[in-house]
């Protein structure tokens, strides 16, 4: 039996492959150099795996947790082990940090060619789909670090949650959370539309539906997690103890507003202070959307997201790539998305230049300014979706009974 691609997916899965090979080149154009002259910074080639290569016992094949620290959840961490495993088998004893970047890219390069496949097969209009083959972020995040997995999972919850398969979704999101926490932003979501959403069945059914959907969550996270929790604790734990304790990063508002001088805050604060504005606002997207969208609560899932971004204490660059996605497939128009992709671009650029200017390299006049301008570029960006989102219908896509065939994806 002969396997046969949609010309049209074919054409997209070629452009991402390129998309995909542009972002290999990006961090890898400064591989010759070993990082010297903070190269790594000043170009933005910068990628967590060649730290981690050594750094967390990658190399040697350390089990993480077991051996080695690993300050990711166990889904991400159990991924990055893989990769290592992939990479020494291949190159033996040559295998170097450059050789496990290309393992990780290859196999975020395959989770976006997944999440891609999976909005094709949703019906998503072909504007929609190449903005997701000609991914800019893609380009900076996709040989940067480990969230493409996460982001998949979530990815795979929304479109469960489309097709009214809500536990499905909750499963779903409960092992995107064993991946990266902000899946569980679905949660709550689901659970009010499965309680709220329909007005036809009886109050038993939605209880029972709405706990279903909890079960599911956390069974599919304990059972990930609570064996390597019960063996090795307190490496397991670090992850949320490093969550807790570090104070921010250079583009959050609190580390902004700190910098400015308009407002110190303490870690504990932030983290008191984040978790209640979040809930505020968090409260308003629900409350403000919930006339439009009851039927279909889960795409409130994208504000929220952004919501949660812009509030919390760490905002570092490659979190801009969990949004993208969720644009892609929720927004209602396009337009706010190309300001959303100009203040990342601009907002990655300035937060490395000013690392590269802290330690005396090219540009050296970068300031905590540069990177306050960028940011606010992409929160306005972020508030503009966030509005959009709770006062406009959702894509067309989202309400279809049918995916659109192949050469009919058209819409707003």
């Amino acid at each position: 039996m002969r396997l046969t691609l949609d010309p049209g997916l074919k054409r997209l899965m070629l452009a991402l492959a390129l998309t995909c090979a542009m972002g290999w080149l990006f961090k890898t154009h400064c591989a010759p150099g070993g990082w010297t002259a903070s190269e790594q910074y000043s170009t933005g080639c910068y990628s967590d795996a060649v730290p981690f290569w050594t750094g967390r016992g990658v190399a040697a094949g350390e089990v993480p947790y077991f051996q080695a620290q690993m300050e990711y959840p166990v889904l991400t961490g159990a991924l990055i082990w893989v990769e290592g495993g992939v990479t020494r088998g291949l190159f033996g004893g040559q295998a170097n940090a450059m050789h496990f970047l290309a393992i990780v890219t290859l196999f975020n390069a395959l989770l976006a060619g997944l999440i891609l496949w999976l909005m094709w097969r949703a019906g998503l209009e072909e504007r929609r789909l190449w903005g997701w083959a000609l991914a800019p972020p893609l380009i900076l995040y996709v040989g940067h670090n480990w969230d493409l997995l996460a982001i998949a999972f979530a990815v795979g919850a929304l479109l469960w949650a489309r097709r009214n398969e809500a536990v499905r979704a909750g499963a779903a999101a409960g092992l995107g959370m064993a991946a990266k926490l902000f899946p569980a932003l679905m949660l709550p979501l689901l659970g009010l539309g499965a309680l709220f959403g329909s007005r036809d069945a009886p109050w038993v059914r939605r209880l029972m539906l709405a706990a279903a959907i909890g079960a599911a969550a956390v069974a599919a996270w304990a059972a990930v997690n609570l064996p390597v929790a019960a063996m090795a604790y307190e490496r397991w734990s670090e992850f949320y103890r490093f969550s807790s304790e570090r104070s921010g990063t250079a583009a959050s508002v609190w580390e902004i507003l700190g910098q400015s001088g308009v407002w110190a805050t303490s870690t504990p604060d932030r983290n008191l202070y984040a978790g209640l504005l979040f809930l505020a606002g968090a409260a308003g997207i629900v409350g403000f959307g919930w006339r439009l969208h009851r039927a279909r609560l889960w795409v409130l899932f994208t504000p929220l997201l952004g919501w949660f971004l812009l509030t919390n204490k760490v905002y570092s660059p490659q979190f801009d790539l969990w949004l993208y996605p969720m644009l892609l497939m929720t927004a209602p128009r396009l337009r706010p998305i190309a300001l959303f992709v100009a203040g990342d671009i601009a907002a990655y650029f300035a937060e490395f230049w000013w690392f590269a200017s802290t330690e005396g390299a090219w540009p050296y006049v970068v300031t905590p300014t540069w990177i306050a301008l960028a940011a606010l570029v992409r929160a306005a960006a972020i508030m503009w979706l966030i509005v959009e989102a709770v006062r406009r219908p959702a894509p067309d896509w989202v309400s279809r009974t049918t995916n659109a065939p192949a050469g009919d994806r058209t819409g707003r």
